[in-house]
């Protein structure tokens, strides 16, 4: 999952989309995910989410339905211990996988692992599909400029989004030259790693720190406490995808309440 969160340039409909638009729709669609306790709808918005990949990645092929594959991966492999942790910790209901005389998985367990894991894996995957094919220059003017937030706020919104990429960029490289020096983190027992990768947080802390301050200067040296709504010259304009895709995601919300209801 490394760079999930980097963008991805590209001329499909996902990028022609408004800024805001993809990211109310992508609130909607993880809303409707917590909402819904169906299995069914719930896989439904998974494979929409990846027919989302597959729209956004286009014909140009940016790339987006690589990392949209990559994060359903990296998402299964964390869903398989949540599912276990389930499954071991609910002990109501009645147990359907007997293990020895008092112990056993239960219909509960197995029914509540396999929500936790598929809401996961639905509420997960618009959000990051979607600041994919999104410029983060363009989301910052359009939330100073259309939801008049002030410019620091925005700034410090995007640039929280950002530096996402940029740690796990940096951690790889301190992992590669710790690898270099001979230590062998391709060890099975999962302690023993967070053992040896959680020195490594220091000089990533460090070279955060490093960024954040040349990151600051940049910003104060190109008028940082200059910049209003006005500075933004790019308009934004609302057109029918945006419209039809805000639709989808409200029909997508009112759908999952009321089958709650209903049920």
């Amino acid at each position: 999952m490394k760079g999930f969160l980097d963008y991805l340039p590209g001329n499909s409909v996902l990028h022609k989309m408004h800024p805001l638009i993809k990211i109310f729709v992508s609130i909607l669609i993880c809303a409707a995910a917590f909402t819904s306790s169906s299995y069914y709808l719930l896989l439904g918005i998974i494979i929409f989410n990846i027919l989302m990949g597959v729209v956004g990645d286009g014909k140009e092929h940016c790339g987006l339905l690589k990392r949209t594959a990559g994060i359903v991966k990296g998402l299964f492999k964390m869903s398989i211990f949540l599912f276990i942790l389930q499954i071991l910790v609910i002990r109501t209901g009645t147990i359907v996988v007997p293990i020895g005389t008092s112990f056993g998985f239960t219909d509960a367990g197995i029914k509540n692992g396999l929500l936790l894991v598929l809401r996961l894996t639905a509420a997960t995957l618009p959000l990051s599909i979607l600041i994919s094919v999104t410029n983060l220059n363009d989301l910052s003017n359009t939330l100073v400029k259309n939801l008049h937030l002030p410019y620091k706020y925005a700034f410090a919104f995007t640039s929280a989004i950002r530096f996402i990429p940029v740690f796990s960029s940096e951690m790889s490289g301190i992992i590669e030259s710790q690898k270099a020096h001979g230590v062998d983190f391709d060890v099975k027992n999962p302690f023993k790693k967070i053992g040896m990768i959680l020195p490594l947080c220091f000089p990533l802390l460090l070279s955060s720190v490093r960024k954040i301050d040349s990151t600051a200067t940049a910003a104060e040296l190109r008028g940082f406490y200059l910049r209003t709504a006005r500075s933004c010259s790019k308009t934004y304009k609302i057109a029918f995808r945006d419209v039809l895709f805000t639709l989808i995601g409200l029909a997508l919300l009112a759908g999952t309440i009321i089958l709650n209801i209903l049920h």
